[in-house]
């Protein structure tokens, strides 16, 4: 029997954190619930209405998180599966590292549990214009479905490594990574 809600140091304590990220894939147990976890937009996680305040505790939480089909975010381990609720993406990239120039250019960025990732074919980056004031929203996907937005540092500093490009419609703006044009968006015709 499950307890409901879960304690979060309980469900923590089933995975060990200094170890390679668990086959959450794989794992299939039936739905327990919805557990009072939230992750906001700046990549804050919360238990209750309060921040989780241990980093560690964050990253192995972030480590068994998972992403369906259904859009939801799980805390999956082998024998259990808790809905949490994640306001825009679950992870923030904080840091860009490139080298390189053109389109010989890498980009790697890092996120706030310390994922460390390369934008390339499967990690692409994109960038989407939903809110009402059609400011971006940048984001690269992390792994399976789960993506970081870009903190609006990143997104910048990654900006200013941007070139423009002709394209179908106009000229584009991007980046490349890996040898892969990302575009950032659309220049006008006015200069």
């Amino acid at each position: 029997m499950h307890q409901y809600p879960p304690n979060p140091l309980d469900l923590a304590a089933q995975i060990a954190s200094d170890r390679p990220l668990p086959p959450v894939d794989r794992w299939n147990p039936p739905l327990c619930g919805d557990i009072d976890i939230r992750i906001a937009r700046n990549g804050t996680w919360y238990h209750e209405g309060q921040p989780i305040q241990r980093d560690r505790l964050v990253r192995l939480f972030a480590s068994i998180l998972r992403r369906d089909e259904d859009g939801a975010h799980y805390l999956v381990t082998p024998v259990e599966k808790w809905r949490i609720r994640v306001d825009d993406a679950p992870f923030l990239a904080v840091r860009l590292d490139s080298s390189g120039t053109g389109c010989d250019q890498s980009l790697r960025f890092t996120t706030n549990v310390g994922d460390i990732v390369t934008a390339d074919s499967d990690h692409p980056l994109t960038v989407e214009y939903r809110t009402p004031d059609g400011q971006p929203s940048p984001y690269l996907l992390v792994r399976d479905r789960l993506r970081a937005l870009l903190s609006r540092a990143v997104f910048l500093e990654m900006a200013e490594l941007g070139e423009e490009r002709p394209s179908a419609t106009g000229r584009d703006y991007g980046v490349w990574s890996q040898g892969l044009f990302f575009r950032l968006g659309q220049l006008d015709d006015e200069r």
